[in-house]
């Protein structure tokens, strides 16, 4: 019976909180009970507290620090217990992974950190075995993190990024939200994809845009041009006005070019007609 009531719990999360996080705080009907102040406030541009100490899969006690500096970062808040939601969230990276060219450990590092206190590395080590496996990339073996730690911790890098869970006091499972973070090399919060499904295309172009152009193709600096990210939704749409921009500045390079071909032909006509 216990089992059933912690399914319907987090059935009834996955229903309203894989949505994104804006449309949560517009609701005309906003959560009650367990679900009440769960949600996600976007805080662009926050600090990560780099000194935050955590466990790795290994046991290992490290510092959120060690794994910026060079590469932007990708943060999945989960918990390792989780019997729905978090699993989604996990199976949309890892399909949104496959489908991008740039591979987690040699463009990019991913932080799986668990928000629950009672997770062990044990259980982290299983669950990288897992994704890993999913992955099938094997550079992501040193670039994937799947990280532990007490309360303290945790609580000061949900509050960084605005990521706000309860607990049910009946089954002890954890209402959230579900979204993963993109974050600079130096440790701050880029981008927010809400939801359990990211495009590849929007979550490559927020890694190159957070890596300020040191990964990715000339392509995708063309892309950026063209694409720009709304907060709002947490996806990629078109620039507009960038789009005309470069559209108009076509136009005239092709009107110049036009102008000077028909100069050169008047010019070679008119010695033509004086010889």
């Amino acid at each position: 019976m216990m089992r059933g009531a912690r399914l319907a719990l987090c059935a009834g999360a996955a229903l309203l909180l894989a949505r994104p996080a804006p449309l949560l705080a517009q609701a005309q009907n906003p959560p009650q009970g367990v679900l009440a102040g769960v949600g996600i406030d976007a805080k662009l541009d926050g600090p990560i507290p780099r000194e935050l100490s955590f466990r790795d899969e290994s046991g290992r006690t490290v510092r959120l620090g060690e794994y910026f500096g060079r590469k932007p970062v990708l943060l999945s808040l989960v918990y390792f217990r989780c019997p729905m939601l978090c699993s989604y969230v996990l199976s949309g990276l890892v399909r949104s992974l496959r489908g991008m060219s740039l591979t987690a450990g040699r463009e990019f590092d991913i932080l799986t950190v668990s928000f629950d206190p009672g997770d062990t590395p044990t259980l982290a080590r299983v669950n990288k075995a897992d994704r890993l496996k999913d992955y099938g990339r094997r550079e992501a073996e040193s670039g994937w993190h799947f990280l532990t730690g007490d309360p303290d911790s945790i609580r000061a890098l949900t509050d960084a990024v605005g990521f706000r869970t309860r607990v049910d006091p009946e089954s002890g499972q954890f209402a959230h939200a579900a979204a993963i973070m993109v974050l600079t090399p130096e440790g701050r919060v880029s981008r927010y994809f809400y939801g359990v499904e990211y495009a590849p295309r929007d979550l490559r172009l927020s890694l190159v845009e957070a890596s300020r152009g040191r990964i990715g193709s000339p392509v995708d600096q063309v892309l950026l041009y063209c694409f720009h990210y709304d907060p709002a939704t947490g996806k990629y749409g078109p620039a507009i006005l960038n789009i005309l921009r470069g559209a108009g500045a076509l136009t005239v390079a092709a009107l110049a070019a036009l102008m000077f071909l028909l100069s050169r032909r008047g010019s070679r006509r008119s010695r033509e007609a004086l010889t």
